[in-house]
């Protein structure tokens, strides 16, 4: 099989965020990949803003990344109880761009957050999300990394050997669902 295109999404656009940490350790634990960054930062979902100027071409270039990946894993913080408005936002863009890009395409979905519950309660709402879009979670353990200003190191690297075990598993799922 050549090497599996994986698309690594973060519901944080804060550069120095625990979802982007997570992410590197997941590319880590998946093994050999081309990896590409999605880039979520869109205008605010406006029917009038796609009317008068259609999908932005960021949109459509995130389509066009879902569409190329064999794979996606997104990982996002929770805030207040639920989604990101980032992701759900990006959600929102992709679900008015013909195609549906998420159909069938393997996607773990995994959290980071600085919470006692690790983000749980935003993971089922952004499945909750993924689920018009015909996405295929690939389904195994939670991982919801909680206070999670004390699991990575200086390095942005997971230090508890629990959470690195679940991840490892997710990502060995990950790379079952694309053979």
């Amino acid at each position: 099989m050549a090497i599996p295109k994986l698309l690594v999404i973060s519901g944080s656009l804060r550069k120095g965020s625990y979802n982007r940490m997570l992410l590197k350790e997941a590319q880590t634990a998946f093994g050999q990949a081309e990896i590409i960054e999605a880039d979520l930062n869109f205008p605010l979902y406006d029917g009038d803003l796609e009317e008068a100027e259609g999908v932005p071409d960021d949109v459509k270039t995130l389509t066009d990344q879902i569409k190329n990946a064999d794979a996606v894993v997104i990982s996002s913080p929770e805030y207040n109880k639920g989604i990101t408005g980032v992701l759900k936002n990006a959600l929102d863009w992709i679900s008015r761009v013909e195609g549906m890009p998420f159909k069938g395409k393997p996607t773990v979905v995994m959290s980071a957050n600085m919470g006692r519950t690790g983000g749980e309660t935003g993971q089922f709402m952004t499945i909750s999300c993924l689920i018009p879009l015909q996405a295929h979670i690939v389904n195994g353990p939670m991982l919801c990394i909680a206070t999670a200003q004390n699991e990575f190191d200086d390095n942005g690297a997971l230090t508890n050997d629990h959470y690195k075990k679940v991840l490892s598993g997710k990502m060995d799922a990950l790379r079952t669902a694309i053979a």
